[in-house]
């Protein structure tokens, strides 16, 4: 669990006061993106739901705002698809929360889903005539 870095939160602070609500991406663009963006998080060690939509809401500036009501099917659908594992386990503040890992499946996911983004980044780049950037 990691908070949100000082920058992030003065970021959307200043945008708030100014009346400027970053950009939204589409429910077909969210949608397409959750495995992938999953998967990633997951990458970087286990995790809880409500923590995963944070560091992507952090991850993306506040432009990727995902809902526990969409997330938690999402995380099923890929736990039944044997990508990811679950085990309940006590929080510091005594509270249980599920916690997600990636199994071999979900890295050999994250793998083909990485190359699959890749050329789309890659496509748009040479359209758009930029670069693309990995950070």
């Amino acid at each position: 669990m990691r908070p949100q870095p000082l920058a992030t939160v003065l970021r959307l602070t200043s945008l708030a006061v100014q009346g400027i609500r970053p950009f939204v991406l589409s429910k077909e663009l969210i949608a397409a993106s959750t495995v992938p963006l999953v998967l990633s998080v997951l990458a970087e060690g286990e995790n809880y739901g409500y923590a995963l939509i944070r560091r992507v809401r952090e991850l993306s500036g506040g432009n990727i705002e995902w809902t526990e009501g969409m997330l938690y099917p999402v995380l099923h659908w890929m736990e039944d698809e044997g990508m990811i594992d679950s085990e309940w386990q006590q929080a510091d503040s005594n509270r249980r929360r599920k916690y997600y890992r990636l199994r071999k499946e979900g890295r050999k996911a994250l793998q083909r889903q990485q190359e699959q983004w890749m050329a789309v980044h890659e496509t748009f780049a040479k359209l758009w005539k930029t670069q693309p950037r990995l950070t």
